[in-house]
């Protein structure tokens, strides 16, 4: 539209606005509606006697058609299409006439305001519905939306609303994690960005203020992200795993298992992170296989660090006269070694078992031990270096053999005195070239070779995580694990299904080989660990930690001091609290408890707890799952949840996993807004990659989307991620799949535009009809919405929900758009003619858009809920505020019809078979057809549905041949079952080459799943088969040679017509 269109437009709407209230121009209005009626009924009119000669060979209804849509649409006020101005948390005010086109931004608009400030997602503990409760897993506050939120939003809303629909008490907790590592990483980059300040330059306390400050400012970026999905959460309950709900809970959780013994202090071989300095996770691990000699640029270090090689060299036995050769991967930690392993049956070094080799750095005397466990004689030398301090299989050899365990690192990664003054103060790495240099020098170096290798790295800092035994608070973890390994596998009491049904075995295997779990972590941003440090007056080693029974727990520092008194009566002492906070995962694993108001038993509690469904990506079953399950169990009285489901990680089109270096992350309102190209390639520029990683990454982008991505919206999008879920291990996303759904929306637009305009303005429906006098297309359409309901709902139930979002798009696609609508077209040509079959034909299409809309909101609740406040309302129901406040659909058994479904199957397939046998050149029109009928139940059946073959095959005629008549001159044939062949009339446009290779391929067809049935009923075990199933395919074997029987006689006719000519 012009600039002056733009004014215009904006001045009809002023002056409308201004004259709302005056009647005299109401009235006006309404003689213009009026005379706006008269003339369509007088176009209808008009196009009446068109209409009578529907099917008799002329084009007139389409033409009639085409005249007035086109003479409305010069009758069409634009005020009618502008959608009015909503306030913001109030309804959606819809415009007078739908837009002509599906717009997504315009469509999902003021919804979700609506819906929130109308408080129709919170749930109430005291509602008698049966409670249906999942809790979101709290995405880190950290965080932007990506495809794997996305994911997790489309399938838990989904469940969430259906249920909601369904019945039920529906709550869905909102709530985000503390994410203490990258949380403090983000803060620390910040502080040192725009400061020039380390954390320890403020000191905790200031720095945890930081942190704080930049959660109020940047901290609910995500959850935000989570509403443009349309996430119906209650957000009334939303929390962050360290608000003070959370924080005590976390606390009696510690200290309840502190007094059970199950959680305890221990010196423990972790994954230490120099960058950081602190333990971190398994789950913070990222495994980089190194194929062959590789260097990699590792934080605080100004050089390339060598990997992939493996480093021999020599200790010196005893005596001076035998030497021994080890090899190693890092060299730099034989500076504390503290024993040579060997094999007891390796006969080399049968005369060294109970010698010494001598440290050639320190030395310090290394027994020669064997221990069959660890060493393979045929590997390498068969001689194996122990360093028990930093190598998790030598920390178990130095335990079996009661080694000393030497830690030659310091927090920061540097050498220590440990390792001697030679090397003291140098990094890990500067240290692993300066030994090889020593090692040369005593002449000790025996070479190196290339090695395939892991190596673990940081995912938050990007650094090589170091084995390190350092103090560490861990949870005996035993006791708990069997429990829920029971909870699942235990098939007489079994508590939780996880789906998919694989892995359990994963959730076996975890649990029968579980460890005691490590969960502190020397960071400041964190739930700080409510135990306290007594050191006694007479104590020998003052240090924080020297005795593991000086420790006491509380929830704070007074209640410490009371236990303290219990239990050194008489002593002085001075406490302190531990200075590192909770592993992450350890308030996260309480979510289901925390939430409800754990340890209290609150009303939520009691109403809620435990949870219905926990969904999740299947890569934290073990690191979050399993734990919620354990402290669930041992906290909370019970399973916290009696399903989990497992969704498939998202990887691109290629199959590739996502990486920013790659330039294949998609973002989820990227997908939902559209970006160009160069929008794309800004958010790379805005990023952190270096610049031949940048250079890859466009080059990416301009492969996968050299248009960019189209705008698609929420509906769209989720629809698409939601019927990707039938890939149980991985998502292959292809952008333009969701493409394809956003111009489906317009399908259901269109299809819902139709109807209205058909409906009239003054429409009052009835949910309440009398099915069995209605027309057979409308008994069909009623029937297979029906079948749709029940196939939609058990999917659901069974969490297939792939197979649920197919039955409803086959439903409103193959059914409702391309078969029931453009069926009853012709009744809407003329007001004189079929006056029952249109009002049978709108009573039936206004049950099938309420029910099916309502069947598909949980799948895409925007464009739903703007389709349905259109429709108008039911004379014998209120019509509900909302549709997600509205009951899901239910079968209605008196509109099940087997027949009627029978007999349109055939129906559909014949008019799919004319439809293929126009040529491509074809401009729609109308012409002569024959069915050649074998059989009396057939011919009842054509002649029952002839008008719907005319109207959707866009027939002139359809005449029924029996088997001894001969089809006219100038036909294409088609087969559609063993009793019925198809002719098309082409006339002088029939290409007989190309109908015997249609003829062909169809034999072919058939002749293969003839062959294919021949097999199964010939294989072994067919006899065990049901009955039933053995003599159905005794029938369609059957089937099958009538249809070769019909394609041969095909054949034949082409050859005998071409003869002819």
């Amino acid at each position: 539209m012009t600039q002056a269109g733009d004014d215009d437009l904006e001045r009809k709407m002023k002056e409308q606005k201004a004259g709302d209230d005056d009647p005299e121009r109401k009235m006006k209005k309404e003689q213009k509606v009026k005379l706006k009626e008269e003339k369509k009924l007088k176009a209808a009119q008009k196009a009446e006697a068109a209409k009578l000669q529907a099917h008799k060979g002329n084009d007139g209804p389409k033409k009639a058609e085409k005249k007035n849509r086109k003479k409305e649409a010069e009758e069409e006020n634009l005020e009618d299409f502008v959608e009015p101005a909503t306030p913001e948390g109030t309804k959606k005010q819809l415009s007078r006439q739908m837009a002509k086109q599906y717009n997504p931004t315009a469509v999902e608009k003021s919804w979700y305001e609506w819906w929130e400030a109308s408080d129709f997602f919170v749930a109430d503990a005291k509602n008698s519905k049966p409670p249906f409760v999942i809790v979101l897993p709290p995405p880190n506050v950290t965080g932007a939306l990506h495809i794997g939120h996305g994911l997790t939003a489309a399938i838990q809303d989904l469940i969430i609303r259906w249920r909601r629909m369904s019945g039920y008490n529906a709550l869905w907790v909102p709530g985000m994690d503390h994410a203490g590592i990258a949380t403090q990483v983000v803060v620390e980059k910040k502080l040192m960005r725009e400061r020039n300040l380390t954390r320890h330059d403020i000191g905790r306390e200031k720095f945890v203020s930081e942190v704080w400050k930049w959660k109020s400012d940047y901290g609910r970026t995500i959850l935000n992200q989570e509403r443009r999905l349309g996430a119906s959460l209650d957000w009334s309950r939303e929390y962050f795993t360290m608000d003070e709900r959370s924080s005590r809970a976390v606390t009696e959780a510690f200290i309840k298992l502190f007094k059970e013994h199950l959680i305890y202090r221990d010196h423990r071989l972790v994954n230490w992170d120099c960058t950081l300095r602190t333990a971190i996770s398994d789950i913070e691990v990222d495994h980089k296989e190194i194929k062959e000699e590789t260097f990699l640029k590792l934080p605080g270090h100004d050089f390339p660090v060598l990997f992939g090689v493996l480093t021999s060299f020599a200790y010196p036995v005893e005596g001076g006269l035998e030497e021994i050769v080890v090899a190693t991967t890092r060299i730099e930690t034989m500076l504390g070694d503290t024993a040579i392993a060997v094999h007891s049956n390796d006969e080399r070094y049968a005369h060294l078992h109970g010698k010494f080799a001598i440290h050639p750095f320190n030395g310090r005397k290394l027994p020669i031990i064997c221990d069959d466990i660890l060493v393979d004689p045929n590997f390498g030398t068969g001689a194996v270096k122990i360093t028990p301090a930093h190598d998790p299989n030598d920390f178990e050899v130095g335990k079996r053999h009661n080694l000393e365990f030497i830690t030659i690192f310091t927090d920061s990664g540097k050498i220590n005195i440990n390792g001697g003054a030679e090397f003291e103060g140098m990094s890990r790495f500067k240290a692993r070239v300066a030994l090889i240099d020593a090692l040369k020098e005593k002449g000790l170096y025996r070479g190196t070779q290339k090695n395939e290798m892991n190596i673990g790295i940081c995912s938050r800092s990007n650094d090589v995580v170091e084995p390190m035994v350092k103090p560490q608070w861990f949870v005996d973890c035993n006791i708990m694990a069997k429990a829920a390994l029971d909870a699942v596998i235990d098939k007489e009491n079994k508590k939780i299904e996880i789906i998919p049904e694989q892995y359990e075995q994963e959730w076996k295997r975890w649990l029968e080989n579980i460890r005691d779990w490590c969960i502190s972590r020397q960071l400041w941003w964190g739930h700080r660990i409510p135990a306290w440090y007594v050191t006694l007056e007479d104590d020998k080693l003052k240090d924080l930690g020297s005795y593991n029974d000086h420790w006491v727990v509380g929830r704070d520092e007074e209640d410490a001091n009371l236990e303290a008194k219990k239990i050194f009566p008489g002593k002085k002492y001075k406490i302190a609290q531990d200075p590192d906070v909770l592993d992450t995962w350890f308030s996260s694993g309480l979510c289901p408890l925390s939430v409800l108001g754990w340890p209290d038993n609150t009303e939520d509690f009691k109403a809620f707890y435990p949870t219905s469904v926990l969904e999740t990506g299947h890569d934290i079953l073990f690191f979050w799952v399993a734990r919620m399950v354990m402290l669930g169990i041992k906290l909370g009285g019970d399973v916290p949840f009696s399903k989990v489901y497992l969704h498939p990680t998202v990887r691109d089109a290629h199959g590739r996993k996502m990486s920013k270096s790659l330039g294949n992350v998609i973002d989820p309102l990227e997908v939902i807004n559209g970006i160009s190209l160069e929008g794309l390639h800004k958010r790379l520029d805005g990023g952190n990659l270096d610049p031949n990683e940048l250079i890859i990454a466009k080059q990416g982008q301009v492969k996968d989307f050299p248009n960019g991505i189209a705008e698609c919206g929420a509906d769209a999008l989720r629809f698409a991620l939601i019927s990707y879920t039938a890939q149980s291990d991985r998502i292959n996303l292809d952008v333009l799949r969701v493409v394809g759904y956003r111009q489906w929306c317009n399908k259901l637009w269109n299809a819902v535009r139709f109807a209205m305009s058909k409906l009239g303005d003054n429409y009052s429906p009835s949910a309440n009809v009398m099915v069995d006098k209605m027309p057979s297309i409308c008994k069909w359409i009623l029937s297979v919405l029906n079948k749709s309901i029940v196939k939609t709902k058990s999917s659901l139930e069974a969490y297939k929900f792939a197979e649920a979002s197919t039955a409803v798009y086959s439903w409103w696609q193959f059914h409702l758009c391309d078969v029931f609508i453009e069926a009853i077209k012709p009744y809407f040509f003329s007001e004189s003619t079929y006056e029952f079959e249109r009002e049978a034909a709108r009573a039936t299409l206004w049950i099938c858009l309420d029910s099916g809309l309502r069947l598909l909101h949980p799948f895409m609740p925007f464009v739903t809920e703007e389709l349905w406040q259109r429709l108008p309302e039911s004379r014998e129901h209120h019509k509900k505020e909302s549709i997600m406040l509205s009951d899901y659909p239910s079968v209605t058994d008196s509109w099940t019809n087997e027949v009627i479904e029978s007999s349109m199957d055939i129906v559909t397939s014949t008019v799919r078979k004319i439809r293929s046998l126009r040529p491509p050149s074809d401009k729609n029109e109308r012409r002569a057809a024959f069915a050649l009928c074998r059989g009396d139940d057939i011919v009842l059946i054509i002649k029952a549905y002839e008008f719907e073959i005319l109207t959707l095959a866009s027939l002139s005629s359809l005449k029924l041949l029996l088997e001894d008549d001969m089809p006219p001159p100038g036909c294409a044939v088609d087969v559609v079952n063993d009793k019925l062949s198809v002719y098309l009339q082409l006339h002088g446009t029939l290409n007989p080459e190309a109908e015997r290779e249609k003829l062909r391929k169809r034999r072919e067809e058939i002749q293969k799943l003839h062959t294919n049935l021949e097999q199964i009923m010939s294989s072994t075990g067919y006899k065990k088969a049901p009955q039933a199933v053995q003599d159905d395919d005794i029938r369609r074997l059957s089937a099958y040679l009538e249809e070769l029987k019909l394609v041969a006689a095909a054949e034949k006719d082409l050859d005998e017509i071409n003869a002819d000519k």
